[in-house]
């Protein structure tokens, strides 16, 4: 066994989470999960306060995907904001078909599909009635493009700079083909004009604290399983990818593997956290 490999096996990973640190998650986590919404159910927060603080949960969620391969695998990503998009999309669907005949052209298709002549839906449309289907490509769509992507760039050895232009180059290349209204999704406009989510209005305000909640609590389980995964011998592995590949792969740590695991694992989490992003802005568009 080579001094590297020993090391791993028996350093304990300075990282590890802490006692203080599960207590100090426990307090925010009572505040933004019961007290926050507590507070304004009785009229103490606004509406638009517990919106906003919402939004910045959601983002949070793509932050940690940022830094789960940034900082702890070293892969800087320019990237995630298009597997972010995608769950949005996935979901953004399933909005649209809620809306029912109650679109500005009362018909039972989207108000862009009868804008751009369409009568009935499009097949690939009529799947996304069901939110548990919506739910399943949210994560299906972002992880397959991830697994491809990462696949391709990995196996080639692609890093540093070269894998950020590329990551780069690929979301620029989705935006324009979601930008083409011939995609059926929407154009430059996108998504609009949500409604209903699961039979309650995404305007009212007991809805809205009920997204807030689900976020929170999304952003709490993603957080303490990133730091568990950190905190483990695989946790050390991905470090040693990102503070010496070359070292790690002659150790016998199959690198790329690794790293496609963590790509794939941040596209996911950055597509979760769109899942209460959509709802909650009321729109989902390229430029988004």
């Amino acid at each position: 066994m080579s001094r590297f490999a020993a090391f791993l096996s028996a350093r304990r990973n300075p990282r590890a989470i802490s006692r203080g640190e599960l207590i100090a998650v426990g307090i925010l986590a009572v505040l933004v999960v019961l007290v926050l919404p507590f507070a304004n159910q009785q009229g103490w927060i606004s509406d638009f306060s517990i919106n906003l603080w919402g939004k910045y949960l959601c983002y949070a969620l793509l932050a940690i995907s940022v830094d789960l391969l940034w900082g702890y695998t070293g892969l800087l990503s320019l990237g995630q904001a298009l597997f972010f998009s995608l769950g949005g999309y996935m979901v953004g669907m399933h909005l649209m078909r809620m809306i029912g005949a109650l679109g500005q052209y009362r018909q039972p298709i989207p108000d862009f599909l009868v804008f751009l002549g369409w009568t009935e839906l499009p097949a690939f449309w009529r799947p996304f009635d069901s939110f548990p289907f919506a739910l399943a490509m949210m994560l299906i769509l972002p992880g397959f493009l991830a697994w491809i992507f990462g696949y391709l760039a990995f196996r080639s050895r692609i890093k540093g700079v070269y894998f950020s232009i590329l990551t780069q180059a690929l979301t620029y290349g989705a935006a324009l083909m979601f930008f083409r209204n011939d995609m059926l999704m929407g154009g430059n406009n996108g998504f609009t004009d949500f409604k209903f989510l699961l039979g309650f209005d995404v305007r009212e305000a007991a809805t809205q604290r009920g997204l807030f909640v689900v976020t929170a609590v999304t952003l709490l389980v993603v957080y303490l399983a990133c730091r568990w995964l950190n905190g483990t011998k695989f946790g050390l592995v991905q470090q040693a990818v990102r503070d010496g590949e070359n070292r790690a792969l002659f150790s016998g740590y199959a690198t790329a593997h690794f790293k496609l695991f963590i790509f794939i694992v941040s596209a996911l989490i950055a597509s979760v956290g769109v899942r209460s992003t959509c709802p909650r802005s009321a729109s989902s568009t390229p430029a988004k």
